[in-house]
């Protein structure tokens, strides 16, 4: 997708406490919702530890995370080992269909030299396979990847 030519950020992101997916269409009242057969991100993934990094790395500490522009927010997961495999977090079933490779607008959107400094962490972009609602802050539903579950924290559903 991206923002090729246009300023980061035009749609306005709302953090909410819950987001209702909806196999195979992507996420309730998101600008991406329906958007076409099969779209690769329905839904999209960013973990806290490279927004944390990040923070730190460029001395940019008043940057919210919705600066990245990615639906959930996780900890603990390493979201590119979901790249081709089905997993489940509260209950909903997603597959990780690849890296949500950061561009060009990241450089204004969060600090320059933020693109480069994202290469290989910018996140995961899924397809929904169940219906479901991810909630803030359920640790007590762990992330699971295929049989095995991990010990991943839960999620932060920012909507889009």
């Amino acid at each position: 997708m991206g923002h090729h030519g246009r300023p980061p950020g035009e749609h306005e992101i709302i953090e909410v406490e819950e987001i209702h997916c909806v196999a195979g269409h992507g996420i309730e009242k998101d600008r991406y919702f329906g958007h076409k057969d099969d779209f690769k991100g329905q839904i999209t993934f960013f973990a806290d530890e490279v927004y944390q990094d990040l923070r730190t790395h460029f001395s940019q500490h008043e940057v919210p995370p919705s600066a990245f522009r990615r639906n959930v927010i996780t900890r603990g997961l390493d979201l590119n080992e979901l790249i081709g495999k089905e997993f489940e977090i509260q209950g909903v079933r997603f597959f990780g269909s690849e890296e949500c490779r950061p561009c060009y607008w990241m450089n204004r959107a969060f600090a320059p030299g933020a693109e480069e400094a994202m290469q290989g962490r910018g996140g995961l972009r899924a397809r929904i396979i169940t219906d479901g609602i991810l909630r803030v802050g359920r640790a007590d539903q762990p992330a699971q990847v295929g049989p095995n579950p991990t010990t991943a924290g839960a999620p932060t559903p920012l909507g889009s």
